[in-house]
């Protein structure tokens, strides 16, 4: 049990980190500059996360600050719980006003990206990612053993549910707080924290959306800021956008760097 719950956190750590840092920060919003390698080490990461494609997860983010809280978000809780949650993913292509060429000119390129990306069918991109999210499990239950295996899979499929929680619960006014009177909903859910990792600090998200930083005050903790900034430290990240205000109320940004 100890062994399990041990490769459990690591996995689990790897794969929200892979969302947070690498999917969120780095290719939705550019907040920082790093290498290939660790761009692909937190990518990949979040992949096995079941995240799905990231030319897919980066445009539709893109045009959720976009759009946001409005009928061309994605998913807006303004429009049911349902469609917040994942009832959004359920469609073979991207609507007319969402293009990963207009939305996502910086990845559509990448020969990765681009690979799994899965020629802009929404259902062949996630079945995709379940093939390779289960079958790589297969190869760990084969040279490591089941447990490390279970430990694995199971870590995967709960981080699948973070982004989902974020987009339903930190855009619910009456769950969370805000610093920022923004002209969405976004608010701050503290008891998220370890789930998200630092993500639920969403209103500050939404005000300052090109910042590696998402939470501003003391008691704000964010693990993956702290993560960025040791990377910094190791000089495996640069250009690290830390830039912010904590005034008692900002427009929103419509920027999305």
């Amino acid at each position: 049990m100890l062994e399990f719950s041990i490769w459990f956190v690591v996995f689990y750590v790897w794969h929200v980190l892979g969302v947070v840092v690498g999917y969120h920060r780095l290719l939705a919003h550019h907040s920082f500059n790093c290498p290939k390698l660790v761009e692909y080490f937190f990518v990949i990461g979040g992949y096995l996360g079941f995240e799905s494609s990231p030319i897919w997860w980066a445009t539709l983010h893109r045009a959720h600050h976009r759009w946001v809280d409005t009928e061309l978000d994605p998913h807006s809780p303004r429009f049911g719980n349902y469609r917040a949650h994942s009832g959004w993913i359920f469609t073979h292509r991207y609507p007319d006003h969402i293009d990963p060429k207009v939305q996502a000119p910086d990845l559509v390129n990448d020969p990765l990206y681009k690979l799994l990306e899965r020629n802009n069918n929404w259902h062949t991109s996630h079945l995709t990612n379940t093939a390779i999210g289960f079958g790589s499990r297969l190869v760990i239950w084969l040279f490591f053993g089941w447990k490390i295996a279970l430990a694995s899979v199971l870590a995967g499929l709960i981080v699948q549910q973070v982004p989902f929680l974020v987009n339903l619960v930190c855009h619910k006014p009456k769950l969370g707080y805000k610093n920022y009177e923004c002209e969405d909903d976004s608010v701050n859910v503290w008891w998220l924290t370890l789930i998200t990792l630092g993500d639920n600090w969403h209103n500050n998200h939404h005000a300052y959306p090109g910042c590696a930083r998402a939470g501003f005050k003391w008691f704000e903790i964010d693990f993956a800021w702290l993560t960025i900034k040791l990377l910094e430290k190791l000089r495996l990240v640069s250009r690290v956008n830390e830039r912010f205000e904590l005034p008692n109320s900002i427009a929103a940004s419509d920027s999305l760097v």
